[in-house]
């Protein structure tokens, strides 16, 4: 299996989502009364997060990775 590099962004709103699915599946079930309004501010919530994790994430590789513009010129024999 080909090896994917982490992205903390979409597990946390691959979080979210499952979070308020299952909240709202048991809520329809009757298995738990979900207080609706935590449930409808959790997704904005969630994407926020998730959107100021990406652009954490996205600044701290870009300082750790070297850069590769440092390479010398190809030349002909």
């Amino acid at each position: 299996m080909k090896r994917h590099r982490f992205e903390p962004a979409r597990l946390i709103a691959g979080l979210t989502a499952l979070t308020l699915g299952t909240g709202y599946g048991l809520d329809a079930l009757g298995l738990w009364q979900a207080p609706g309004l935590w449930l409808f501010l959790a997704l904005p919530a969630g994407l926020l997060l998730s959107g100021v994790t990406a652009a954490t994430w996205a600044a701290i590789r870009r300082h750790r990775t070297p850069h590769t513009d440092d390479t010398p010129p190809l030349t002909h024999p």
